[in-house]
């Protein structure tokens, strides 16, 4: 049970191990694109169309047909890689349970977004748990972790990716152990529990009047989306998309924060409240992502006038 790319190394490795993937469950399929004329398919199941693994699209979880199609099946394990909240109709029907996993070391970053909240708080290590459903979400019994290093200018993006190659492997060691009666669950420590909310649109506003660090692991935990914003001082939004750290230049004056310091051909920092922070990459409003030199090329900026 899946939908983004994220879980399609998994349904790979299962798909080619010595178990059978009976069946795939994932989400409808929706127009979008240029004026939503597309029909989009979601990772899975174009994974599915191309290995001829049968595919169930329901918009009702709870409905009867769905959970009798479902039920059919007979799986003996049910596993599931970024999709959606499930019923206990449908997590508790395996012999076996459904297996989920997460892309953080549980209980830290419970929740819809936790390899943005790894990197917006600053962490320098994160990774996969694999664990039994139960009702209330990511606090079921795990089963096995994996740890993975998170660099200093790593983005999401980066982690991601890398949560995405490991996962197929932690998997399919979860179903090996589930097989052979080998499996030892372990309760989360409810003291280490930790959130990871869903992103919404105000968690990208970039408040320029924290450290340099902050703002740092803000932008590379939003990148490549959604995306940490701020307001250019000709009212169009910016993104903020590849940043470093970088020392003051000599001899600049006092600023506040959100103020630009450039020289108009390759650098482009602002200041926090304790420093800069250089823009690497960035989206102006209406435009693709550049970097940053080259939307200089394009595009001046007045020294000293602010981001909001």
């Amino acid at each position: 049970m899946g939908t983004p790319q994220f879980a399609v190394p998994t349904l790979d490795t299962l798909h080619k191990s010595r178990h059978q993937v009976v069946a795939i469950v994932t989400s409808v399929d929706k127009y979008g694109g240029r004026g939503k004329k597309v029909l989009l398919e979601s990772a899975v199941k174009r994974y599915a169309l191309e290995n001829d693994i049968p595919i169930l699209q329901p918009k009702n979880l709870k409905s009867k047909k769905f959970n009798q199609l479902l039920k059919s099946y007979n799986a003996d394990v049910q596993v599931v890689v970024a999709f959606r909240m499930l019923p206990e109709m449908v997590w508790g029907m395996p012999p076996f349970g459904t297996i989920n996993l997460h892309g953080s070391l549980l209980p830290r970053f419970r929740g819809a977004a936790p390899i943005n909240w790894a990197v917006i708080t600053g962490e320098k290590v994160t990774g996969l748990t694999t664990f039994k459903l139960k009702h209330e979400i990511d606090t079921g019994d795990m089963i096995h972790q994996l740890k993975v290093k998170i660099g200093e200018n790593e983005t999401a993006g980066d982690v991601h990716d890398k949560l995405m190659a490991e996962g197929g492997d932690l998997m399919l060691q979860t179903i090996e152990d589930i097989s052979y009666n080998k499996v030892k669950f372990i309760q989360q420590d409810l003291s280490q529990v930790t959130k990871a909310p869903k992103i919404y649109r105000e968690t990208c506003k970039v408040d320029f009047n924290q450290t340099s660090q902050n703002i740092h692991n803000q932008i590379r935990g939003l990148s490549p989306y959604p995306g940490a914003w701020a307001i250019l001082p000709n009212n169009k939004e910016i993104k903020l998309l590849k940043s470093a750290l970088t020392a003051p230049p000599e001899g600049i004056r006092n600023y506040k924060p959100g103020t630009i310091y450039t020289d108009n051909k390759k650098l482009f920092l602002i200041k926090s409240n304790d420093g800069f922070v250089q823009i690497l990459e960035a989206q102006i409003q209406g435009k693709k992502r550049m970097k940053m030199m080259d939307i200089l090329n394009g595009t001046k900026f007045e020294l000293g006038s602010k981001l909001t």
